[in-house]
């Protein structure tokens, strides 16, 4: 009997997957090993770098059709997004949308094998996935963007909002998606939220078959090449459809309004739950019987003028206003300790707050879209993290956060000026979905103002590291510490604001802060770009904090061709 040979995605690294998928003798690495481009991160820490830094960018053609696979290596720092991987990433698809500018059709692929941001690096990878988030919504308009996640690792941390992102996802069922992995989730929830040691369990709430069977991914493959070419070739023609998940905001969030999540729901419940998705446009959520203002609450308040929230979840504030004649459209994440989403009562962004994001901003975007002056939209930041959940996981936590992203990047893209303001925690996930996409980011000067992607505790386990040694760390690494004046070396900050009161702000703190929005909303409307580059354009960013980004984007176009 004649042996059948497949050709395996799961079992090959990621250079392999990338030679493996596109027609033979048409491929070709750009930025490869032989060209020495590092981490400049890591041998500070004691890390043994690599010279592609777990980032594999070929060009070629697949059945025919130009093609660019970028394949992350799993094996490397659990295929962490770094500066210099991310900048590959990102820098790659910024490529794609000048050439799809110009005529010249190619077709992205990005195989997914990553953890989500190295946490060695932290805030690099937080702004790296920002701007592969950007990169990804604004190419979706030429091509169909498509992700595939075969095994291994998986797609996890803010690497899954980008797959969430995706025109369409292929999976296999050893590939795993979600976006806190399960020894987060029981380091910051506890053993009783989640098992990690339930195996069983685990693969029943985010493996490749639940996800597929959720409506969740588009296709699932049995791991072999032709199997994926074949899913690739039916999503470009059309037979598969695109299903645009990120837009389906009232369908998801009716669902998430109307859940019952008192008894847990069992994965098996949980998929007809998300397949049918019912919609009940009359529900409303009760108003928290507490009043807990937090910072983020004070600056709305102030910020606001009087006008109310407009928002139909108490967790999320939106009010319209104007700030020195511009009308502004203000969103807040804010606690609400009567949620019945318990994981998400301290001003996390859960499967609620995503999906509410991505409404009202979204609104705005409809409202305004006959309009010369669009609204001016301001993300005011204080957000702790995501939820860390069983039902977040279950449900898909994941998508909400990319719906929001979505949407405020589609906003960007549409012509509406965003400026974010921190004035509180900007952590993880949640910063992401909240801010992150913003044309300028403004932050006050104050130790309250934190950015990271995760708690010390939990950066201490993942990292096999000390608290102590991740803050002597952060001496060398900037992009490592969570106090504001480190973020700014990195050059991301529009403005950074000093003598400013973050927690207790008077009437004379909002007059500072409207005055750097209203001059930040000047400098964007100066300005035709609408991606995220002014980031790099810095002067800091410039001298120090992005050389590495902006070296790898010079070095991806010098080898196009």
């Amino acid at each position: 009997m004649a042996q059948i040979i497949t050709e395996s995605l799961v079992e090959s690294l990621a250079r392999e997957r990338a030679f493996q998928l596109l027609d033979k003798g048409s491929a070709y690495e750009i930025l490869g090993p032989l060209d020495g481009i590092e981490s400049p991160h890591l041998v500070a820490q004691n890390i043994v770098p690599q010279f592609d830094d777990g980032m594999i960018i070929v060009k070629g053609t697949l059945n025919g059709q130009q093609t660019v696979i970028i394949s992350i290596e799993g094996n490397f720092q659990g295929g962490g997004i770094g500066e210099v991987s991310g900048a590959k990433l990102a820098g790659t698809l910024e490529k794609l949308i000048k050439e799809c500018e110009k005529g010249n059709k190619i077709h992205p692929v990005i195989i997914y094998d990553t953890g989500g941001v190295r946490l060695q690096e932290a805030n690099y990878g937080l702004l790296s996935i920002a701007e592969i988030s950007a990169a990804i919504v604004a190419l979706r308009e030429y091509v169909p963007v498509i992700g595939i996640i075969p095994g291994k690792v998986g797609s996890f941390g803010g690497m899954s909002l980008t797959a969430g992102l995706c025109s369409a996802l292929i999976m296999t069922r050893e590939g795993r998606l979600g976006m806190n992995g399960p020894e987060v989730i029981e380091q910051e929830a506890g053993i009783r939220e989640l098992d990690s040691r339930n195996k069983q369990l685990i693969w029943k709430m985010i493996g490749g078959a639940i996800r597929h069977e959720s409506a969740l991914a588009d296709v699932i493959v049995e791991d072999d090449i032709p199997n994926y070419k074949e899913a690739i070739k039916n999503i470009w023609s059309g037979e598969i459809r695109l299903q645009h998940r990120t837009k389906q905001i009232q369908n998801y969030l009716s669902l998430f309004k109307t859940l019952d999540i008192e008894k847990k729901i069992m994965p098996e419940q949980a998929k007809e739950y998300l397949n049918s998705k019912t919609v009940n446009m009359d529900i409303e959520l009760p108003t928290p019987m507490g009043d807990v203002k937090s910072t983020g609450s004070r600056w709305f308040d102030l910020l606001a003028n009087g006008q109310h929230s407009i928002s139909e979840v108490p967790s999320v504030l939106v009010a319209d206003t104007i700030i020195s004649g511009v009308n502004a459209r203000l969103i807040a994440v804010v606690p609400n300790p009567d949620s019945k989403y318990y994981r998400a009562r301290n001003g996390e962004v859960g499967l609620l707050e995503g999906w509410t994001i991505a409404k009202y901003v979204r609104q705005a975007i409809e409202e305004d879209k006959d309009l010369t002056e669009k609204r001016l939209i301001i993300p005011i930041v204080d957000v702790p993290s995501q939820a860390f959940g069983y039902h977040e996981e279950l449900f898909g936590i994941y998508l909400s956060c990319s719906a929001a992203v979505d949407a405020y990047a589609t906003a960007r893209l549409a012509g509406h000026p965003v400026v974010a303001t921190l004035v509180g925690n900007a952590i993880s996930g949640a910063f992401l979905s909240h801010g992150m996409q913003a044309n300028r980011l403004i932050a006050l000067n104050d130790d309250g103002v934190n950015v990271h992607v995760m708690s010390k505790k939990s950066a201490a386990i993942i990292t096999q590291r000390t608290i102590e040694e991740l803050d002597e760390a952060a001496k060398e690494v900037p992009s490592m510490a969570y106090d504001i004046q480190s973020f700014e070396k990195l050059g991301a900050l529009f403005k950074l604001l000093d003598g400013v009161n973050a927690k207790e702000p008077n009437p004379e703190d909002r007059d500072i802060l409207e005055s750097a929005v209203i001059e930040a909303y000047n400098d964007i409307k100066s300005d035709s770009a609408r991606d995220l580059s002014s980031r790099l354009k810095s002067d800091i960013a410039r001298s120090s904090g992005r050389k590495a980004s902006i070296q790898v984007r010079e070095m991806i176009d010098l080898q196009w061709r």
